[in-house]
């Protein structure tokens, strides 16, 4: 289990480097969850590789169960070493949004994983999340999100590298990934996701978070 424990703390390391305020997304979050998740709630977290924001919910809500989704087995034991100290109300599914358990759930997060989504299976992904939430229950979305034109493509993922190195990354490294990032990541607009959003029934769809090339949202079932 240390050996992913330490790949739980270089993980941990990671994000805030390329993420601008990344602490005060999961700090908005959990109030946003707050707001309607009750005391006994539980929780959906479809991207839960790593454990960071299962680690987060899980420490500050003592009556919260959770479920963490992940395709990845790796990033799951990463998780697993994460949340070691509050196993007994976190339980983790190996796969997508398909394998999550059916529910009810209270709320649901999902950071830093839409842009990894197909843009084709993005839909149904929001699909399956609103059904699997009761009514009023509130999903918080955050990912990287910007206009889709090639100037503002290549202006944003410059800036996204530029954040990094002021962080420490080293230049190079952070160059490779923005390269790597504009070949691999589905990016949508602002204003397609929350269209998306809408037609996957979720309502009162409000932005809460902007930094850089990040966006953030809260929806309601």
């Amino acid at each position: 289990m240390s050996e992913f424990a330490d790949v739980a703390q270089r993980y941990a390391e990671g994000p805030p480097r390329q993420v601008p305020g990344l602490d005060s997304l999961h700090r908005m979050t959990d109030l946003l969850l707050t707001e309607r998740v009750p005391e006994t709630g539980r929780v959906l977290v479809l991207g839960a590789g790593g454990g960071m924001e299962l680690r987060n919910l899980a420490s500050r809500h003592a009556g919260w169960q959770f479920d963490g989704v992940d395709p990845s087995e790796q990033m799951l034991d990463t998780a697993r070493a994460a949340t070691a100290a509050f196993a007994d109300r976190v339980q983790l599914h190996e796969g997508t949004i398909a394998e999550a358990p059916e529910g009810p759930f209270d709320g649901a997060t999902c950071l830093l994983t839409f842009h990894f989504i197909r843009l084709d299976e993005r839909l149904d992904t929001l699909v399956q999340l609103r059904r699997r939430l009761r009514p009023g229950a509130p999903l918080v979305l955050a990912h990287m999100s910007f206009p889709q034109d090639a100037q503002s493509r290549e202006i944003w993922m410059r800036r996204h590298a530029a954040f990094a190195v002021s962080n420490g990354v080293d230049p190079a490294h952070a160059e490779n990934g923005r390269t790597a990032m504009l070949e691999r990541l589905h990016l949508l607009s602002p204003e397609d996701e929350e269209r998306m959003m809408a037609e996957a029934d979720f309502s009162s769809v409000s932005l809460f978070f902007a930094g850089f090339n990040f966006r953030g949202w809260v929806a309601y079932a």
